[in-house]
């Protein structure tokens, strides 16, 4: 998920369906094939209503269900998701600027932002304009399997680096090159060899990776070097720096096996690294580390992205993957975990036989949980087939991927006199709709040590107020309000509960609230109906009778 800064939410209009889209583009494909409904679910061992509704878009495509689909039509996932991004239609042609630049990288998967009416625009690029103050010199390390190389999707992904370093983000870029190596073997007709998902890297296959990490460098300083008239890449002016800057030592026997020259970090050139980006360049990490003796070693992308952003003390670790991000049990998207969590879903998924998770999860999953345990803030994991991918997890308020943190982002703690600002924010439209009463600037900042606040990764969503009578052993728990983007996911509930706690910790036997709106949510949290005479003397003193309000308490 994307890190969260105080500002509004991006405008919900104008998001195009990415499932329609895709769903769209597998019909047509079986329509090419001259394949029936029925055969196409037959070969892909899927219900035939299941995908009619996959075909409409009104029903998720899982991504193992996707490469079934894929086999069956004797085609690739990305070979579908180009003829997505054919699809899509542009942009405004009268846009100009830095307009053509952002609207070129939607806001839905495989969708644009649809950028015509002067207002939605200028709402949604002062949503933007907080990650672009936030993001400014911050270092992130993006790591990519040589996939999107051979792909040709690092041409798009170039793009939104050039972007990106625009905006003064300090990049270290990783990349895999697994499909070049193998290609490379096949060449020469050897066949590659692994042991628990490591290859075997002897003299010959050395050789292959040597070559394959050597090929991928070029390709990619190359596209960085293009600038395209009307492209966003026009003007580009990004130096990229390599070297030797990974210390690597083997990793020996495993299995049984000797692994040979295949090896894991033993130091990253932080120093080094840090100057290369000081000086504004784009640092470009092969899987590649060289001994003191001289000998070189093949790393796994995980190890070295990992290993860079730790060394780097990176602000955020970016993989970009095959599936959209991690997925429950039940196969739905987790926009954001703890570092704990992920482990708790790794260790039961590996307890299932890995059922429920993907290759890509399996490899990146461990390496999201060793970067937050030793100091990265966020890792990413992202969706490589979904153009613009990468910005639409930076600079939405959403993403679209999956976030893991090192500590929940969500915390409850009591207000302070900074924070009035933003309370003023969140309870003005619920006072403006008669919801709550009306409470102004200098109130608020009388009142605010009664005040207590949600926050979701620093940013205020949610408040309530706790107001004390200790002569009566009770209190008042009152303006409960939670941001609109944030309700239904029992928020409201966990900041009445902490607030009962603090009513219990002061020695409070009993908590009452006057409401007129909500009086069945009070109920239903073990509240009982009272009259005006129930309330504390002092509170009966100043009821608004124009409000009648209606009275409850609870027992503590």
């Amino acid at each position: 998920m994307t890190d969260s800064i105080n500002h509004s939410p991006l405008p919900e209009p104008a998001l195009a369906s990415s499932l329609t889209t895709l769903g769209m583009v597998i019909r047509q494909q079986r329509k090419t094939l001259k394949m029936t409904l029925e055969a196409l679910a037959k070969a892909a061992e899927l219900d035939s209503g299941n995908l009619s509704r996959m075909e409409r878009g009104v029903q998720n495509i899982g991504d193992a269900t996707l490469r079934k689909i894929c086999t069956a039509l004797n085609c690739t996932p990305a070979f579908l998701y180009a003829q997505v991004g054919q699809s899509v239609q542009g942009g405004s042609p009268n846009s100009k600027g830095v307009v053509d630049s952002f609207t070129q990288y939607g806001a839905a998967k495989n969708a644009k932002l649809e950028l015509s009416q002067p207002q939605q625009f200028v709402s949604w690029f002062r949503s933007v304009a907080p990650y672009i103050h936030a993001f400014g010199g911050r270092t992130f390390v993006i790591a990519f399997g040589g996939e999107v190389v051979d792909d040709g999707q690092f041409v798009a992904l170039s793009h939104d680096l050039n972007l990106l370093a625009s905006l003064e983000v300090r990049l270290v870029l990783v990349h895999g090159s697994r499909p070049q190596i193998e290609s490379r073997l096949k060449r020469a007709k050897l066949a590659p060899k692994y042991v628990g998902g490591l290859r075997v890297t002897d003299d010959k296959a050395l050789e292959a990776v040597k070559e394959a990490n050597g090929a991928i460098r070029v390709e990619i300083e190359s596209l960085l070097s293009m600038g395209l008239v009307n492209s966003p890449m026009a003007g580009s002016d990004i130096r990229v720096a390599s070297g030797n800057f990974i210390t690597a030592k083997p990793l020996g026997v495993r299995e049984g096996v000797d692994l040979q020259h295949t090896g894991e970090v033993r130091k990253v050139d932080a120093v080094g690294i840090q100057k290369r980006l000081d000086d504004g360049e784009l640092v470009l990490l092969s899987p590649l580390g060289y001994s003191p003796t001289g000998e070189a070693f093949n790393l796994t992308l995980e190890d070295a992205a990992v290993s860079t952003a730790i060394a780097l003390d990176a602000d955020k670790l970016i993989f970009l993957m095959d599936s959209t991000g991690v997925h429950n049990v039940r196969g739905e998207l987790l926009r954001e975990m703890t570092a704990r969590k992920a482990q708790n879903l790794l260790s039961h998924a590996k307890q299932e036989g890995a059922k429920g998770i993907s290759e890509d999860e399996g490899y990146y999953l461990p390496a999201a949980i060793r970067a937050c345990n030793q100091g990265v803030a966020r890792t990413h994991l992202i969706c490589r087939h979904t153009d613009g991918a990468i910005l639409q997890e930076l600079f939405t308020h959403d993403g679209i991927g999956t976030m893991i943190t090192e500590e929940p982002l969500e915390t409850l703690r009591q207000a302070e006199i900074d924070d009035v600002g933003a309370l003023l924010q969140l309870i003005e439209p619920l006072e403006a709709e008669g919801v709550l009463v009306r409470r102004g600037r200098e109130r608020l900042e009388m009142e605010i040590h009664h005040f207590y606040l949600m926050e979701h990764d620093g940013r205020v969503i949610g408040c309530a107020a706790l107001y004390p009578f200790k002569e009566d052993k009770t209190g008042e728990f009152a303006c409960l309000a939670i941001h609109p983007s944030y309700r239904g996911n029992g928020r409201g509930d966990r900041l009445f509960h902490y607030c009962e706690e603090q009513a219990r910790e002061q020695g409070f036997t009993n908590i009452f609230c006057l409401t007129t709106h909500t009086e069945h949510w009070f109920l239903e949290r073990g509240f009982a109906e009272k009259t005006v005479d129930d309330l504390p003397e002092q509170r009966q003193k100043i009821y608004n009778l124009q409000r009648r309000s209606k009275v409850f308490i609870k027992a503590l």
